[in-house]
């Protein structure tokens, strides 16, 4: 597995163009967000149809060439610095290719921030365009609103990379070692999903695979993990992150099967690393060459996330 392309950092005054590739953002949700951008010396502008919901599925902001346009739009707009998405929620598997890869190449490389459903949107960066990634907040969600720690770190991400090298949050080994490889990974059920897919990675290996998921019982986790184990996907992978298991069964449950599951592929895997679903979640950068201390709980990035 490669480094990827890291961005440029932003700077006061760089516009953020935000996005809804997913579900729909509440409108209050969306204007306290822009209010925290804002409060960052940033210049938010907001996409056509991030407040659209659809006719029919009201689970997606609006209709999936409408999304697709939006999100192409903003990449190709030489005046935009970043794009963060409002929101995850379900969407992004139905307009990802309607993007047109080729034109959003040439447009060069900027910044992009989301979680969730935009996992889907990570691995194609990654394999349509060879782009880092920022795994952290969305613009309209209540961690980005509300918490300060999750409001810092992605700020401190954006604008000073350098202070933010080494990730940390409380997380301790479930298998304890060290390991080096590249950042990848996002919300579990939808890895699983993109298994086939044209904009998918074929596998993790020489990675550091970062896992979480959301509102999901212990059953489907299971067969979240033993789908990607049975495709050889994990083959070769260097390490493992485990993020927030919100909403799922209580930790007590989920925790013995990622030891079952994960346990033996013989590589560190740590826990509770503070991303994800969860309050007050890290911004973990995909892309990048990154040394795991399971027993320390440390992700420590060779470079600057952006540089």
């Amino acid at each position: 597995m490669k480094e990827l392309v890291r961005p440029t950092r932003l700077a006061p005054g760089a516009r953020v163009a935000v996005v809804a590739p997913s579900g729909p953002v509440p409108e209050q949700r969306l204007q306290a967000g822009l209010d925290v951008l804002r409060g960052w010396d940033l210049d938010p502008v907001v996409a056509p149809h991030v407040l659209d919901r659809h006719a029919e599925f009201g689970y997606l902001a609006g209709a999936d060439a409408d999304r697709a346009a939006d999100l192409q739009s903003a990449w190709c707009d030489p005046a935009v610095d970043a794009v963060l998405c409002a929101r995850g929620g379900y969407g992004a598997q139905r307009m990802t290719d309607l993007l047109d890869w080729e034109a959003m190449r040439a447009a060069g490389p900027k910044v992009f921030v989301g979680f969730s459903d935009i996992t889907v949107l990570h691995e194609a960066f990654a394999t349509r365009l060879g782009l880092a990634t920022l795994h952290g907040p969305v613009a309209g969600g209540v961690d980005f609103i509300k918490n300060e720690r999750a409001q810092e770190h992605l700020r401190a991400t954006l604008l000073a990379p350098e202070t933010v090298r080494t990730l940390t949050s409380g997380g301790r080994a479930l298998v304890p070692g060290r390991a080096r490889g590249v950042t990848l990974g996002g919300c579990l059920c939808l890895l699983a999903a993109e298994r086939g897919t044209p904009h998918a990675r074929p596998s993790a290996r020489g990675g550091l695979l970062c896992l979480e998921d959301v509102g999901e019982e212990t059953y489907r986790l299971d067969r979240y993990l033993t789908q990607l184990l049975r495709a050889g996907w994990l083959e070769g992978v260097r390490g493992v992150l485990l993020g927030s298991w919100e909403k799922c069964d209580s930790y007590d449950r989920v925790r013995p099967l990622l030891a079952d599951r994960l346990g033996a592929l013989g590589v560190p895997v740590v826990e509770e690393f503070g991303f994800g679903h969860c309050e007050g979640a890290l911004t973990v950068p995909f892309g990048v060459v990154a040394e795991l201390d399971a027993d320390a709980g440390t992700l420590t990035l060779d470079e600057p996330a952006l540089r």
